[in-house]
């Protein structure tokens, strides 16, 4: 577990990688809104544009965001404290998410292309990363 004032930073900075990613969320939907309407014509009201969010293929490719959101969320409402593990867990699979790849997974390039595209989505992006930090340091296999 995480204790005293190590849990208090544990915890501080998973909230702040959380408030970014959540900054990071909204500027990705808002990409992805500009995109759609382009290509697909005006949305025409907020019922419409989040039914759109949830079923619509074309931003099915942001949920893995929404759910690691949830998934920090759960950890803080948790009845058990916020242990190590959780918590480096969380930030690896954050930096894991956030990679950004022109040839990889689906998320992996849209979320290339996002990057690409906006210079609002970069921004977000280096906030996320700045506060994930360094890699964790594993030993070499040699």
């Amino acid at each position: 577990m995480i204790t005293g004032s190590t849990a208090d930073s544990g915890l501080s900075r998973l909230r702040e990688v959380r408030q970014a990613l959540l900054r990071l969320h909204k500027i990705l939907l808002e990409f992805e809104r500009n995109a759609y309407e382009r290509s697909r014509g005006r949305i025409e009201n907020s019922y419409e544009y989040l039914q759109l969010v949830m079923w619509d293929p074309w931003f099915a490719w942001l949920h893995s965001i929404s759910e690691l959101i949830v998934q920090i969320d759960e950890l803080f409402d948790a009845d058990e404290p916020l242990s190590e593990s959780d918590a480096l867990a969380l930030t690896e699979q954050t930096r894991h998410l956030l990679t950004a790849s022109e040839y990889g997974s689906l998320f992996q390039r849209k979320y290339f292309k996002a990057l690409q595209g906006s210079p609002d989505v970069v921004l977000a992006h280096s906030s996320v990363v700045k506060l994930l930090g360094r890699k964790t340091d594993r030993k070499a296999v040699h």
